[in-house]
């Protein structure tokens, strides 16, 4: 579901509990409009690339009727087909028609605040996709009631975002909004002098801004070492400490749903048949040369269940795999000694996908190795059984907003070994509830993933009873959305009332 999804599923349930009235605002990328309970219920005027659109504004059936959610559908909210949410543009013009559709959604967002559509007390955007409504909020003529209404950004990853040229191209701020004159200082993107900077824009310009856990919140003041394995402000590090000292940036830990589950984990025989039936789906749909690998790899796994069962759950970017890839000290990767420390007595089990070179580097590795079973694709089904059914879960990001899948994984009472940036280290102690590893650069990071990985599988096999006790430390552990919705209220909300 990705960061931005599940913030807009738990945070405004968790505010309508406390008595707000949520309207969750997204594109119907030409598939939620047609959802069966879908109703279309006004239609709106659009400025926007030299002329007057007409979208559409559809209500859409919601878990909860507390939260009332809106769709605007129009053809430029679905450039690569209905149901495509994200676009591959070529590498020489990135983000090109996902920006135009972000830019034309930020424009009718507005149009629909100004014309009454919606009556906010406040509006909260989230990362580059919604970032331009800032500045039409900010600067362009027949907007300025917008000004009144209070305007909180969250940067969700601070890594993307979507930066296109200010002019000569029809994927640019002056074909968007052409006639419209926004000073520099708001829109320019710090490193490319000639492109305008939507992230960085709302950053400049929201009312208040913040992330998605306090450690992050620290870490972008800082500007990004990849030398040294450290990711942070990407560039706006400066932009971010000038609103630090105004005192308008926050950190505000994620949340995660507590549904009543139960705490038995499932047979491994259970784990191997689901593995094996989503692999054959997976090959219907035509992935057959891909997933014939997985089946292969399958097949060598043990029939009992192993000593030590390790997870890892994701997609494969360089943030989330880069460390796994990492050459360690004595020239393998970071991976391929966890797996010669595993030897016999354990598996790996990885399920993702994402960058085909990642891909093919981690497949590589897989055919290899026994005891690793890569799961090319991603099932929530899946996802979850592996989340019950590890005993321990690997989450060695580069760098990490927030994180949701620690604390799923900690919620079924698996400890994580995680890389100590970010929300990881919010919500991972090391030696309590999981093992945190640090690092001053990558060699030196995949050095002590190995080590902690190491240091967790001695606990399991040593000390059954200190390992228990920090499963049961691990699944105790609360991050709910009430904590969360309770600190956006009274940092964000409550002020806006006022």
């Amino acid at each position: 579901m990705g960061g931005v999804g599940d913030v807009l599923r738990g945070l405004p349930l968790a505010l309508a509990e406390r008595g707000w009235q949520p309207v969750v605002l997204t594109p119907a990328y030409g598939m939620f409009n047609k959802l069966p309970d879908a109703e279309m219920q006004s239609e709106i005027s659009v400025e926007f690339g030299g002329a007057e659109h007409s979208a559409e504004v559809w209500g859409i059936q919601g878990p909860d009727p507390r939260v009332e959610h809106l769709a605007i559908e129009h053809p430029l909210l679905s450039p690569a087909g209905p149901g495509k949410i994200y676009c591959s543009d070529p590498p020489g013009r990135p983000f090109a028609r996902d920006a135009t559709k972000f830019a034309f959604f930020s424009a009718a967002a507005a149009a629909l605040v100004r014309d009454g559509g919606v009556d906010p007390d406040v509006v909260h955007l989230h990362d580059w996709h919604a970032g331009l409504y800032t500045l039409i909020r900010s600067f362009m003529p027949g907007f300025s009631g917008l000004r009144q209404i209070r305007t909180v950004f969250t940067i969700h990853n601070l890594a993307l975002q979507g930066i296109r040229p200010l002019a000569g191209d029809e994927s640019s701020l002056q074909a968007w909004f052409p006639g419209h004159h926004f000073p520099l200082h708001a829109v320019v993107d710090p490193r490319y002098s000639d492109c305008v900077n939507p992230m960085a824009a709302a950053v400049r310009l929201a009312d208040m801004v913040n992330t998605v856990s306090p450690t992050y919140a620290q870490e972008i003041l800082l500007p990004s070492n990849a030398a040294h394995g450290f990711i942070a402000g990407e560039g706006l590090e400066a932009d971010l400490r000038e609103v630090q000292r105004e005192g308008r940036l926050i950190g505000i830990l994620n949340g995660c749903e507590y549904p009543r589950q139960s705490r038995r984990r499932p047979g491994w025989q259970r784990l191997l048949t689901a593995i094996d039936d989503q692999i054959q789906a997976w090959r219907l749909s035509g992935d057959d040369d891909i997933q014939s690998m997985s089946a292969a790899s399958l097949a060598r796994l043990p029939k009992r269940r192993p000593a030590s069962v390790l997870v890892s759950v994701g997609r494969l970017t360089a943030q989330k795999t880069a460390l796994f890839l990492e050459r360690t000290s004595d020239g393998k990767t970071a991976l391929e000694a966890i797996l010669d420390r595993l030897g016999k007595k354990g598996v790996l089990i990885m399920l993702g996908s994402g960058d085909l070179a990642l891909e093919e580097r981690v497949a590589a590795v897989a055919n290899e190795y026994k005891n690793f079973l890569f799961l090319y694709g991603y099932s929530g089904e899946l996802a979850e059984l592996l989340y019950k059914a590890g005993d321990l879960f690997l989450m060695p990001s580069s760098f990490e907003p927030c994180g949701i899948s620690q604390m799923i994984a900690m919620r079924a009472a698996q400890p994580c070994v995680v890389h100590g940036v970010g929300g990881l280290r919010d919500t991972v102690e090391d030696g309590v509830t999981g093992f945190v590893f640090d690092g001053a650069t990558p060699l030196d990071q995949a050095d002590a993933f190995v080590a902690a990985t190491g240091r967790a599988l001695t606990l399991q096999a040593s000390d059954k009873e200190a390992w228990s006790k920090l499963r049961n430390c691990a699944a105790t552990q609360r991050f709910s959305w009430d904590i969360a919705a309770e600190a956006y209220e009274q940092q964000f909300y409550v002020p806006a009332r006022s």
